[in-house]
Parts: structure tokens; sequence; C-alpha cells
């Protein structure tokens, strides 16, 4: 939207042609959503206090965490507003990608606002049934990579393939051409990231750094892929108009430092689903449009180990009789033994900013 104004404007005044540089609106993007956040926050808060959305504490978990009963959730909302608003304002309205990622946004956001909303304002326990659930981001993540699949034009990445082959880090020539079989991974990773990140929200400020983390880190990829000096450069593949995701990305991470600013420990409002949901799937679909599903795997190591944990913790219950830990997903294990909660955010943390460096590395070491 500004980039157009800007556009028609800078005939009269030449400083506005600055805008048409990404990474200057990235910024701007980033800046923008962190302010929205951070004015928005004080009264999403209390309009949740009001309608009583609170959250709902497992008396099986830690014991610590009967204090925290009762706290505003929801808050991702605060989130999603914040990214939609700064995307609108900030990046190439013609872009497609840019209007995949909002629908990715909105859709999942959708999903994770119902389940929320039954559970902590209607006092319906159940939620959202989870086939439900499955079911509606089934329809939206599989919506999404069809439509990557069918609107894909031609890369150019070490040699002349697809936007839907798989590229390899650490190795220039490794790259395998999908076919239909792109759409399955794309489904599976953008379906499989949200519920990850879901799962990783179960204490202070733990889900939302990393994703801020990852969203800069992905920011960067989306920036160079999208210029073909660079990419050629590199040996990564060059998606025209992935440049623009640089924008979205910078939005995620400003609009998730302005929400941490409340969810720190203590925590006075929690992200929910409608958050958590939605920022696992974006962070996702913009990791398969730059072709980097590996990476962020990696990047993402801290989403993964807590979705792995519960796929364990289940699998040997079922099998066995027995657990594995102590509770899943793993975060809950250490509380259990003893670690304060402070200490295993600022330790997982720190593990997301190591995973997102190695991830980063991968640019040059190829």
């Amino acid at each position: 939207m500004l980039l157009e104004l800007a556009e028609w404007m800078a005939r009269h005044f030449t400083a506005l042609h600055l805008f048409q540089y990404i990474t200057f609106r990235a910024i701007m993007a980033a800046l923008t959503a962190l302010a929205l956040s951070l004015l928005s926050g004080p009264a999403l808060i209390r309009k949740l206090a009001a309608l009583k959305a609170g959250q709902v504490v497992r008396k099986d978990g830690p014991q610590t965490h009967l204090a925290k009963a009762g706290t505003p959730t929801m808050g991702g909302v605060m989130i999603l507003l914040a990214v939609a608003v700064s995307t609108l304002l900030w990046t190439d309205l013609h872009n497609r990608y840019v209007w995949l990622v909002l629908a990715v946004l909105v859709g999942f956001g959708a999903i994770g606002f119902y389940d929320d909303y039954k559970k902590l304002v209607l006092r319906d326990s159940r939620g959202l049934a989870s086939r439900w659930k499955y079911f509606w981001q089934s329809v939206f993540g599989l919506a999404a990579a069809l439509f990557l699949y069918y609107t894909a034009p031609h890369a150019t990445g070490p040699a002349p393939v697809a936007e839907t082959a798989l590229y390899v880090p650490l190795f220039k020539q490794v790259v395998v051409p999908l076919g239909l079989f792109f759409v399955v991974i794309a489904y599976f990773m953008i379906v499989g990231f949200s519920n990850a990140v879901n799962l990783t929200d179960g204490l202070d400020g733990l889900a939302i750094l990393p994703s801020v983390l990852v969203s800069v880190a992905l920011g960067a990829f989306a920036y160079l892929a999208g210029n073909r000096v660079f990419s050629e450069y590199l040996g990564i593949p060059a998606i025209p108009g992935a440049g623009e995701l640089a924008i979205v990305c910078g939005a995620l991470a400003g609009a998730g430092l302005g929400f941490l600013w409340f969810n720190t420990y203590p925590a006075q409002v929690f992200m929910g689903d409608v958050g958590a949901l939605a920022i696992g799937a974006v962070l996702a679909t913009i990791a398969v449009i730059v072709r980097q599903e590996i990476v962020l795997i990696v990047m993402g190591g801290v989403f993964v180990l807590e979705t792995v944990s519960v796929m364990l913790q289940v699998a040997s219950f079922k099998l066995r009789g027995k657990r594995i830990f102590r509770m899943a997903p793993i975060h809950h294990h250490f509380e259990l033994k003893g670690w304060p909660e402070p200490r295993v955010i600022v330790r997982f943390w720190i593990i997301s900013v190591v995973l997102v460096l190695i991830g980063l590395a991968t640019l040059k070491v190829r």
C-alpha cells in the first residue's frame, strides 16, 4: 500500500525512492508491528480478562503452574493483527507469495481462535474436537501446497530446476526433483510446524522468541532467494518475488517481540492456539516457498524436539506401558526434574540461537 503511494509521490520527492528497497521496508515493517503490539497489548489484555478468557492449568502438571490459572489467553490475536496490518502497509500487494502467507496466517489463526474461544469463553472444555482441528489444518495446508505447486514458475539454482525441487544444504549439486510429491512435503511441513509451535507454547516466552529468531533467519533466506545475483553467488535457488517475504518475516519478528514484552516471565498474557498455530504455519509456508525445508527443521529444532518428545512418550506408553519422560512435551520433564521455569526457558532460547546460527551458516557452507 505504502509502496504504491511512495512510487507515485517519488516524482516530486526523490527521497521516497527509498521505499523500493526491501531491506528498508522490512525494517519499517518490524518497527510498525512492534509498535502495534506494544500499543494494543494492554487494551487486549484487559479485554481478555473481562471475558474471563483465562488459562486452564492441568493439575497433573508442575505445581508451579497452578498460579498461572486465569491468566488471559488468546494473546496471539495481538500478533496476528500486527503482522497483517504491517504486511499490508509495507509489502508489494501484487506479490502472490504475500497473499498466500496472509491467507495461511488468517486460516490457521481462525482455527486456533475458534478452539480457544470455545474452551475459554464458552467454557466448553472440549474446544474444537481434535479431528476437526486436524481436518481444517489439512484443508488450509493442502490448499497452500497445491497453490504453490500449480503456480510454480521455474527457478534458477545450481542448475535449472523447478521451484518444486528439494534442495539439500551443504551440497550445491544435490537437488531432488519432487514433482507432485512436493505437495505432500509442503502439506506436512505446514501442518506439522503449526502443531509443533503449539506444543512448544507451554512456558512463558518459550515459543515466541525461537519463532522470532527463525523468522529473522527466514527473512534473510527470502531476501537472498529473491535476488538473482546473491542467490547465484551463494548457490541457493532463485525464487522471483520471494524477497517480499523478508518484509513479512520482519513484521512477524516485530510483532513477536512486542508480544514477548507481555509474555515474558511471569506472563501477563498467553498466546493460545490462535497465535501458535498461525505462527508455525506461516514459518513453514515461507520455508517451503524459499525451498529451505531442511534448514527450517534445523533452525526450528526446539519445536521439532518438543514434538518428537510427545510422539515418543505416546508411543512408549501405548507399546510398553511406560513413559520415557516424566511429562511431555519435554519442557515439562525438566520442570518436574526441579529446573525453575526461567532456567528451562532461557536454556531453550540459547539452543534456538545456536540452531539458527547453524542454519544461517549453510548459506556459505555449500
